[in-house]
């Protein structure tokens, strides 16, 4: 298999259905596409494959004769997109935070909330509730915030609480605990 890894030529001796996301990890030794199911469903594994996001865990390696592929380890040039994904709360347990920045990569500057969301459909996260993941991606596009940043939940004061007497149970209510 002959294709270009990150700017760089690769030829391999791999199976041609090998999956794309185990040849990038084992044979290439690049773990930052993660596996999140299997099963293309979740996104963690994305890739780009000619420039468009790809679900490396569905993809076999044949696939990537001849085509450019971009992994996680190299997006360069969008260093001001993996800042805002950790300033601005994008960033959770890291799981799926590649394949989001590499969907993300994709889109184009003035992309509205509506077409960000499409774009990043395909990738799923269990710990940010995205409202951090589409205000990263915005704040990143030098845009506006896309939801407002989560304020830290400020201390409550105690409160005393009124003395009450305990109200008297009748004798039924006692018998049936």
């Amino acid at each position: 298999m002959r294709f270009t890894l990150n700017g760089k030529p690769v030829e391999l001796k791999v199976a041609p259905m090998r999956r794309l996301l185990d040849v990038l990890r084992e044979d290439c030794g690049l773990t930052g596409t993660k596996e999140g199911c299997g099963e293309g469903e979740c996104g963690a594994c994305t890739v780009l494959l000619d420039g468009a996001p790809v679900n490396s865990c569905l993809v076999p390696v044949a696939q990537a004769e001849g085509t450019k592929v971009t992994t996680i380890e190299g997006l360069r040039g969008h260093t001001k997109l993996q800042q805002a994904f950790v300033t601005e709360g994008g960033a959770q347990c890291g799981i799926c935070t590649p394949g989001f920045l590499l969907a993300a990569s994709t889109l184009p500057r003035a992309a509205s909330l509506e077409a960000v969301k499409q774009g990043l459909a395909g990738n799923l996260c269990r710990c940010t509730g995205y409202a951090g993941i589409y205000r990263s991606v915005a704040v990143a596009r030098g845009g506006a915030r896309a939801a407002p940043k989560p304020k830290p939940a400020a201390r409550a004061k105690a409160t005393p609480r009124a003395k009450t007497k305990p109200k008297a149970r009748s004798a039924a209510a006692r018998r049936s605990r």
